[in-house]
């Protein structure tokens, strides 16, 4: 079954705004015909109230999850391609409206996320009167390369269980200490950071915030309103999420200069990956801050 399409971004923006009028809304890039379906079954149950995918014009969205999407043909592959939409649709949005953005592949995870959808999540949040949310990339693996070329099973996703640290963030004017923000390291982007260019190294993201006027979405996935960068408020621990993604494991798996290097993903602090909030809470990869 089809859903909704558009033939361009500039086209969704012309005639699609309707779209952005509830949130929260699910932005999803897809850049390539890697678990596109399971990408937007998770988003759903999670409980976005709408779903946009822009693909590439070759890809299709798998037939039985094409009506939970509304498509947008869009050239996903230039490099940063993403950052401009990002910008794009929050001028497009009702200011106040929560956006998360993700790529295909990735799953995003919040605290008690198995009995509570994610407006729940970001009503709490916005209560606390908190307008973004940090989110931490937690790279997923396949146990066996072999079997798994591209680096990507759910059924044996792998991640790691350790070796995340975080380093405090300078004002890259001043040189000064920015205020409750932090970069945070791990997962396969440090283990294989030879790699990784270094601009491309942290886990962080805040992969969940809300629109507002001027707001501007940067290549380093940080914000240009420096209170969006920060992981929690100045009076106590708030909420954070997880994405656990397949991304870097594809890149590392498809790129020249580096397939033939990666013989497995695995070492000693290897676990499977359990797709529960518990398990992730447990590893100190997200916090339920005051949600009980």
């Amino acid at each position: 079954m089809t859903g909704t399409m558009f033939a361009s971004l500039d086209d969704f923006v012309a005639k699609g705004r309707a779209h952005l009028a509830r949130g929260p809304v699910a932005l999803v890039f897809v850049e390539d015909s890697v678990e596109i379906a399971s990408t937007l079954l998770h988003l759903s149950r999670s409980g976005f109230r709408a779903i946009i995918a822009f693909v590439p014009a070759p890809i299709a969205l798998p037939e039985a999850v094409g009506s939970l999407a509304i498509r947008v043909t869009h050239d996903t592959l230039t490099p940063r391609a993403w950052v401009h939409t990002v910008n794009t649709v929050i001028d497009a949005a009702p200011a106040g409206t929560w956006l998360h953005y993700c790529f295909n592949a990735e799953y995003l995870f919040y605290p008690f996320c198995e009995t509570r959808s994610v407006g729940e999540l970001l009503t709490f949040h916005a209560e606390e009167r908190r307008d973004a949310m940090l989110t931490y990339v937690i790279d997923l693996y396949a146990r066996d390369l072999s079997a798994h070329p591209n680096g990507v099973s759910r059924e044996e996703a792998m991640l790691d269980r350790t070796g995340y640290y975080a380093l405090g963030r300078n004002d890259p004017v001043t040189g000064q200490p920015l205020d409750r923000q932090l970069d945070f390291f791990g997962g396969l982007r440090w283990r294989f950071e030879e790699h990784i260019p270094p601009a491309r190294r942290r886990i962080s993201r805040i992969a969940l915030f809300r629109a507002q006027k001027g707001l501007r979405l940067q290549a380093d996935h940080t914000f240009n309103i420096q209170e969006y960068n920060t992981y929690s408020c100045p009076w106590h621990h708030n909420l954070t999420a997880a994405i656990a993604s397949f991304r870097v494991a594809k890149a590392l798996r498809t790129n020249p200069g580096s397939r033939h290097d990666i013989h497995s993903f695995l070492w000693s602090h290897s676990v499977p990956f359990e797709w529960s909030s518990r398990q992730l809470m447990e590893l100190g990869l997200m916090e339920p801050g005051q949600w009980f």
